[in-house]
């Protein structure tokens, strides 16, 4: 799995932070980024509903 971001399209309203906290912060400006090593998510059977979550659709999760 691979997670990506797209920070042109993120208003920052923090939701993938709130449905995945171990994998999504907000950067100090408010924007979404992932934590750390989380590109592939390490699993987390959140990600999905953070995707769903955000607002303005920012996150892409690919499979495989």
């Amino acid at each position: 799995m691979r997670i990506s971001i797209n920070t042109d399209v993120c208003i920052g309203a923090g939701q993938c932070a709130l449905a995945a906290p171990k994998v999504f912060t907000q950067d100090d400006e408010g924007f979404s980024e992932l934590l750390p090593g989380q590109e592939d998510g390490a699993g987390d059977p959140m990600i999905g509903e953070a995707a769903r979550a955000c607002p303005v659709r920012a996150i892409t999760v690919e499979q495989g």
